[in-house]
């Protein structure tokens, strides 16, 4: 029996493979956005400064908080696959899924009030 294409879709499994496949593009456009900044503090420190200020802003907290979910949603969702690779199977895979989702998301949570001062 032939199955749709999009099927498997439905399966958490494979939303946890998505968005592990979208943080870590996002992640490595990141990075090198990232570096450039932090070369800018050797450059010219005022030019370090000018950009800070514009990170203060409530879209930029906003978009780096979308920023850190990912990456622990990246992080969480590699440690899942590292238990799937070496762990005995299990039919609690939704459970992990969960787990890494819960993770990311009380990290983005922490860092979003941190972001807006609600936390030190």
């Amino acid at each position: 029996m032939l199955q749709k294409p999009w099927a498997a879709r439905h399966h958490p499994a494979w939303w946890a493979f998505a968005l592990h496949r979208i943080s870590g593009l996002t992640l490595v456009i990141f990075l090198p956005v990232h570096l450039l900044v932090l070369s800018q503090a050797l450059d010219d420190p005022r030019q370090l400064d000018r950009f800070l200020t514009w990170a203060d802003t409530p879209l930029v907290k906003i978009a780096e908080t979308i920023l850190v979910v990912l990456f622990a949603a990246h992080f969480a969702g590699g440690l899942r696959l590292l238990a799937l690779e070496f762990l005995p199977w299990q039919n609690s895979q939704k459970t992990f899924i969960a787990l890494a989702s819960g993770f990311a998301l009380a990290v983005g949570i922490v860092f979003l009030l941190s972001a807006f001062g609600g936390v030190d």
